[in-house]
């Protein structure tokens, strides 16, 4: 792993309050991310991209970053980013969508159980969106989020980008309503940052959509049980939702101060 306080040309050479906020940060990510709910996990994501958007203002950052063409590779994973994080955002409204409509219509009807219909309804809703979280995983695997280079500068941001990558996944899995023990594939996100430990980021996190997968053991289940075990889901989906649109606004912000890099 990367020692970013033995400086290279990269940074200044007397430790700056910014770079240090950077590195405390992903530091913070290292260690506690898989201890740490999803929600709790977007929400350190976006306090270190507030401090990598103080860094990229610093003149000597952006001259650095505007050699070779490290920027270029930065403007590719930072435009992948946000349109992962887009495609998230609309995962979570989609099932925030359908678990809003099962539960007005359990109250509309007012029976002891659910309909078939209103089951059947929201279980079509749920495999469109498992389809869409399957299609989004898979592209994952198409990201490069390996630094090419010793410099620490740029070493640094792919780091961030690998958290960025990881907990993204996780936010997809916990959608999808499966165990993200059972879900845990044989690549790794985090490349060298993490190689001693591949594992998704909250793995053992407090929050736990499996019952959003409600069709599986919805025969017998009164009306009374259901509605609460969608209001459960409802108030995780709501906390991912904030979350999510906080880090699309920070992730819209690097990208671009990058671009601005680019432009002069």
């Amino acid at each position: 792993m990367a020692n970013f306080h033995s400086r290279s040309n990269s940074f200044p050479s007397q430790s700056h309050p910014t770079i240090e906020s950077v590195e405390d940060h992903l530091c913070r990510l290292r260690v506690d991310s898989e201890s740490t709910s999803v929600c709790a996990n977007l929400a350190s994501l976006r306090n270190l991209h507030e401090g990598i958007d103080d860094l990229i203002q610093m003149p000597s950052i952006q001259q650095t970053l505007s050699q070779g063409n490290w920027i270029n590779e930065l403007l590719e994973g930072s435009l992948k980013l946000v349109d992962l994080c887009a495609i998230s955002r609309e995962i979570v409204s989609l099932t925030k969508e359908s678990v809003q409509d099962l539960e007005s219509s359990i109250r509309r009807n007012k029976a002891e159980t659910a309909t078939s219909a209103d089951v059947n309804a929201y279980v079509a809703s749920r495999k469109k969106i498992t389809k869409m979280v399957n299609k989004s995983i898979k592209n994952l695997k198409s990201f490069n989020n390996k630094s090419t280079t010793d410099n620490d500068l740029l070493t640094m941001l792919k780091e961030a980008e690998s958290h960025d990558l990881s907990v993204l996944k996780s936010v997809l899995i916990l959608l999808s309503g499966e165990n993200e023990k059972s879900s845990k594939t044989n690549w790794s996100l985090l490349s060298k940052f993490t190689a001693q430990n591949s594992r998704v980021y909250s793995e053992s996190g407090a929050e736990d959509l499996s019952s959003l997968n409600i069709q599986k053991s919805t025969k017998n289940m009164d009306s009374k049980s259901m509605l609460k075990q969608l209001k459960s889901s409802e108030m995780i989906i709501q906390e991912l939702e904030e979350g999510l649109e906080a880090l699309f606004r920070s992730l819209v912000k690097t990208r671009v101060s990058l671009l601005n890099v680019l432009s002069h």
